[in-house]
């Protein structure tokens, strides 16, 4: 890395961190300060393609209902130029949140991250998806939308057709220049925030199909995490719908829950049964291997 792209990643961290400390002044003229201090920091976590910026969008919605603050940082387990993290910088964005802060990340459940993540004043709000809309979402993404993508060659030089990449996003991969682990492995990762109490865990499909009951639950986590509500519930929700634009994802293709069903062949179904059949079990999307 050159001296001038380095002084040029640090004065746009500048730049953005003065842009964050003048919305949180703004904040505070607005609603006051005191109502700044006890409402909780947020953040919004999921799995890579599982509803990250859904989550993001949702939760700024929250700047229009109360005394949040969307600082206009990148996931704080990435760098500015997406880079990603090493534990400690992780760490220091997740404990440099401050009241009203909301942010979003691809963290897993485990410590370090549990225990600032769950103490007083912080929310988090995890969301999970189908895992095998998860993957046809990720070989599409890696595929066709990011060349940058670690898996990009592989799915376009090495295989021919969707049927050997989703096998390969099943089964994971160990080859020179494309390394990826199967789907359960990946899953497993996450999967402990759906029994840690202090977590709101929401699934990707609720989120989409049914709004209503999903910012329900939302409002009145973050009302038992700190958050005094300054608007009547029927607002606040009206709101919340009203902040998701998927356009703006650069990231959006479909997110349409069951499009698996597109793209699975019955190979496909056959091989993640054998890898990770029980995950859909566990996670509640099917009640046996018989689909």
């Amino acid at each position: 890395m050159t001296d001038e792209i380095r002084a040029d990643r640090s004065l746009k961290r500048r730049l953005k961190v003065i842009r964050w400390k003048i919305r949180r002044r703004q904040v505070a003229w607005k609603w006051g300060s005191k109502d700044v201090s006890g409402t909780p920091a947020v953040l919004g976590n999921a799995m890579p393609k599982s509803g990250s910026h859904l989550i993001i969008q949702v939760l700024q919605g929250l700047t229009r209902v109360g005394p949040f603050v969307n600082p206009g940082f990148p996931p704080v387990n990435r760098a500015e130029d997406n880079r990603k993290l090493v534990e400690a910088a992780i760490l220091k964005n997740i404990e440099q949140m401050q009241a009203g802060d909301i942010r979003y990340g691809y963290i897993h459940a485990r410590q370090p991250f549990i225990e600032p993540l769950t103490r007083p004043g912080k929310a988090m709000v995890f969301v999970y998806r189908d895992p095998r809309d998860m993957l046809v979402s990720h070989v599409f993404y890696a595929t066709e939308m990011h060349p940058g993508h670690g898996m990009h060659h592989y799915y376009t030089e090495v295989l021919s057709s969707m049927e050997e990449r989703l096998n390969a996003a099943i089964q994971g991969v160990d080859e020179e220049g494309a390394e990826l682990s199967n789907v359960k492995e990946r899953y497993l990762d996450y999967l402990g925030w759906l029994d840690i109490s202090e977590t709101l865990c929401l699934r990707f499909e609720d989120l989409v199909l049914d709004q209503v009951a999903s910012f329900q639950r939302l409002l009145s986590y973050l009302e038992g995490r700190g958050m005094r509500l300054q608007v009547s519930q029927e607002t606040a929700i009206e709101a919340l719908k009203s902040s998701i634009a998927p356009h703006k994802s650069g990231t959006f293709r479909k997110g349409k829950p069951g499009s698996w069903q597109e793209y699975f062949s019955a190979n496909n179904k056959q091989i993640f049964k054998e890898i990770a059949g029980d995950l859909l079990i566990q996670m509640g999307y099917e009640k046996d291997l018989d689909w």
